[in-house]
């Protein structure tokens, strides 16, 4: 990947945009890391475009048979032979869909050359698509050493993008609004190379969290999708020992990256439970150290209601201003749920926080 490609990277949101101008005519190829979130944009356009009808088509268990079947039937004792279209590709609804074809580049070479036709023509079969219909491919990153190199026939007809992996703090600021733990939300802030290129590590020695094709023993990695899986998995602790639960994220997040976190696991001892600060926002315990004072801010920006609001404010008063910007700029940010953002700046005295301590809006972005 040339450096002009790598710097025109796109993000999701960006590639979102691209497919909705261009995706009902030509189709958008998105290439990216493994586990950056590619698969999800079918879920999201769907909800921008709910006339749109979403269709999946994985190209990882399909053979030739999953896109068309001969289908013999017969006119005035004639048999004639028609195809009948597999619904996961939407060929039968009288609907625009949203196609999503995943893994492309790991198709064989029949399902590939199959889809091709779709790609080009919006046919298949003896089905066309809806006009308006949207069709959209996904694979990762050819240098990943996962097969998905595609022929130079297939690229040329299609619109390959690069998608970028999101930074730490962008990924931070998206798990708040989407239920991650509020740990692990700590725990990558303190570790922003959790998130890190590996065409950036020329040793993969130097950063142990992440996927690198020259490691070939590391069967476990950080990836977004990953650390999300981890936070389901903390979640779920109740009855868990260290090691079995030790052994659960060495099995999602890596080996090292499962050591550090069970030991930054430990600063959640000193946090204070929620109904501590809802009842007592005076006397709550503060933590002492930064990074358990953002697993308190990340939980609350995570969890609060109207009916705590002024007690998480009290409170928050009380902790460093590094973290009281935090709280402020994780109100603000593009993607925080709009309900508790409105709740939340509407308060009084939220307002009258602002209000006193407008210069910290530009503190520490989330």
């Amino acid at each position: 990947m040339s450096y002009a490609q790598n710097m025109y990277a796109l993000s999701l949101d960006q590639a979102e945009a691209l497919i909705k101008a261009t995706g009902h005519h030509r189709t958008v190829l998105l290439q990216g890391h493994m586990g950056t979130g590619k698969s999800t944009l079918l879920t999201t356009l769907a909800t921008d475009l709910p006339n749109h009808i979403p269709c999946y088509f994985d190209c990882t268990t399909k053979d030739l048979g999953d896109i068309t079947l001969p289908n013999i039937k017969v006119n005035q004792d004639v048999p004639y032979v028609t195809y009948a279209t597999n619904e996961e590709l939407g060929a039968h609804e009288d609907k625009p869909i949203i196609l999503m074809i995943d893994e492309f580049g790991k198709a064989n070479p029949a399902v590939k050359n199959a889809l091709l036709r779709l790609i080009l023509e919006r046919k298949i079969g003896s089905y066309t698509l809806h006009k308006d219909s949207i069709v959209f491919a996904t694979t990762n990153l050819g240098s990943e050493g996962v097969g998905d190199l595609l022929p130079a026939h297939a690229r040329n007809r299609i619109t390959v993008v690069e998608t970028k992996k999101p930074d730490a703090m962008s990924w931070v600021e998206w798990g708040i609004s989407n239920g991650v733990d509020h740990t692990i939300l700590g725990w990558v802030k303190d570790n922003p190379q959790t998130m890190q290129d590996f065409r950036d590590v020329p040793n993969p020695d130097d950063n142990q969290y992440i996927f690198h094709p020259q490691a070939v023993d590391r069967a476990a990695f950080c990836t977004p999708r990953s650390l999300h899986a981890a936070s389901d998995i903390l979640k779920n602790r109740n009855g868990l020992d260290d090691d079995t639960l030790t052994a659960a994220l060495m099995g999602t997040i890596g080996t090292r990256a499962a050591m550090d976190f069970m030991a930054f696991l430990k600063l959640a001892d000193q946090l204070p439970s929620l109904e501590s600060i809802k009842n007592d926002p005076a006397n709550a315990t503060v933590p002492t150290v930064a990074s358990a004072t953002c697993m308190v801010v990340f939980r609350a920006l995570a969890t609060i209601e109207r009916d705590w609001v002024d007690a998480w404010m009290t409170y928050m008063q009380r902790l460093d201003k590094e973290a009281q910007g935090l709280f402020a700029n994780g109100v603000r940010a593009k993607k925080y749920n709009p309900q508790k953002q409105s709740m939340v700046m509407g308060n009084k005295q939220f307002t009258q926080w602002a209000m006193d301590n407008n210069y910290m809006f530009a503190a520490d972005k989330v």
